[in-house]
């Protein structure tokens, strides 16, 4: 296993730029650490390198820059075929540095298709990371969260433990830590006003209390 998270998630939009940049200001202070987000679609309308850069205040070594750019806000493979290129897990591969800290951000959920025959999850897999769920804390979430969590471990994926954002729920976080064997690090609230400052707080505060993900940073 290499060192570094995957952050994927349940759903499209359900939090993990956030989570992301949450994790920079929560692991910054104990050892360096970089985002790269691979695959990006609805660029440049749409784009969580540089809503990490501004919401963890990243310096520049501190974002890995390189990627998968397509303008139209759809599905990767779809994005792709329709901008006349081909995304492939090798060529992402390719891509990547080594060393430690990485936070690597996805693209959807991990069922999301990258190409004709090769899936976000396949990425997540060669990769070779334990992975992070970010998990809205709202109705359904039980269902969703946890047939993710089956298809991470169907694919011999370490699960390092969900985030739920959202109102606090603490009958699904129960049902969640319960049925699918894993830790909820943390309950990230939908901030009233989304800041660095903010995010800063909540992440030294509430986020990963135990320091449960440092050693998968490492």
């Amino acid at each position: 296993m290499k060192p570094g998270l995957f952050v994927t998630g349940t759903d499209t939009n359900v939090g993990k730029t956030v989570l992301s940049a949450a994790l920079i200001h929560r692991y910054r202070t104990v050892m360096p650490v970089r985002y790269w987000k691979p695959v990006q679609t609805g660029y440049p309308e749409d784009d969580d390198t540089a809503t990490v850069r501004a919401l963890a205040r990243c310096r520049p070594d501190e974002i890995h820059d390189c990627g998968i750019r397509l303008p139209r806000p759809l599905s990767p493979h779809l994005s792709a075929r329709l901008a006349g290129v081909r995304i492939d897990v090798a060529g992402i591969l390719a891509m990547a540095t080594p060393g430690s800290g990485w936070i690597v951000e996805g693209a959807g959920g991990v069922l999301v298709p990258l190409n004709e025959s090769e899936l976000m999850i396949d990425m997540i897999a060669e990769l070779g990371m334990a992975a992070l769920v970010a998990a809205r804390s709202t109705l359904g979430t039980i269902n969703h969260t946890l047939l993710t969590l089956g298809t991470l471990r169907a694919h011999a994926i370490l699960v390092a433990g969900v985030v739920m954002i959202g109102e606090p729920n603490p009958e699904n976080r129960t049902a969640i830590e319960r049925y699918g064997g894993v830790p909820v690090l943390g309950e990230m609230p939908r901030f009233a006003e989304l800041s660095a400052d903010a995010l800063a707080t909540w992440s030294r505060v509430q986020f990963d209390r135990e320091s449960y993900l440092e050693p998968y940073l490492r």
